[in-house]
């Protein structure tokens, strides 16, 4: 499975998969599926006031809405659509970081040659044989897809808050932010799917670094995380 290198902002890199020509397909015809339900909505309300002016501009504004679509919610859902958001995708820029507006533009302006000028196919073979599953507007972007999850939430995570009586063996472990910890639990779930200790060997030094604080004897890595999740929750709720 392809996958793409992403640095988060503690400098831990994590793959996450690409999006294949399935799950963009289906993201489209979600989108599709949408636009269809308002024209049939649109001509039932066409039919009601006698087709006339307000049918003209109601399928004017929707004909505006198709052609922009892509490229509005691209911009303001973080790289994604509708259909993307239901399939879990969405658009990031190859480097791994959040695609830019000036790249949103681009991916959407070369859907003339991916989509319009080659009757529909030369984006579907450009992502079914390109490396890194690129059309040819995210070429030239410099964007792809990968594969998301929805974003794990501080109370979301899977550990049980500590007992009153709990004494922090970090006591400084409420510098981190949300955040922060948000990223180390999800360090620590991906750990426990694919078993990559490089990755919880990196955040646990840069961790360790933001903290200014040195393993303590007998502690692992990995307990260390677990740990610095189990002080945070603690110290914070305390001082709630």
């Amino acid at each position: 499975m392809e996958t793409i290198k992403v640095s988060t902002s503690q400098h831990v890199d994590i793959n996450y998969p690409v999006a294949g020509l399935g799950e963009r397909i289906a993201a489209r015809l979600i989108d599709l599926a949408a636009f269809l339900g308002l024209y049939l909505l649109f001509i039932v309300l066409g039919a009601l006031t006698g087709m006339g002016t307000t049918f003209i501009v109601l399928m004017i504004i929707l004909g505006v809405l198709y052609i922009f679509y892509n490229l509005i919610c691209e911009i303001f859902m973080n790289g994604q659509s509708v259909g993307k958001r239901l399939m879990k995708i969405k658009v990031i820029s190859i480097d791994g970081s959040q695609a830019s507006i000036g790249q949103y533009f681009i991916r959407w302006l070369f859907r003339l040659v991916d989509f319009v000028l080659t009757g529909q196919i030369g984006g579907l073979i450009a992502v079914a044989v390109s490396e890194n599953k690129q059309r040819i507007g995210d070429m030239v972007a410099g964007t792809t897809l990968i594969k998301t999850v929805p974003r794990t939430h501080i109370d979301q995570i899977a550990f049980h808050p500590a007992q009153e009586e709990y004494q922090p063996v970090f006591g400084n472990a409420d510098l981190l932010s949300d955040r922060d910890v948000e990223l180390i639990h999800e360090v620590v779930r991906t750990y426990y799917k694919t078993f990559n200790t490089d990755l919880v060997y990196a955040m646990s030094a840069k961790v360790a670094a933001h903290l200014a604080v040195s393993l303590p004897q007998g502690m692992n890595e990995l307990n260390f995380l677990t740990t610095v999740i189990k002080d945070y929750n603690h110290l914070t709720s305390r001082a709630e």
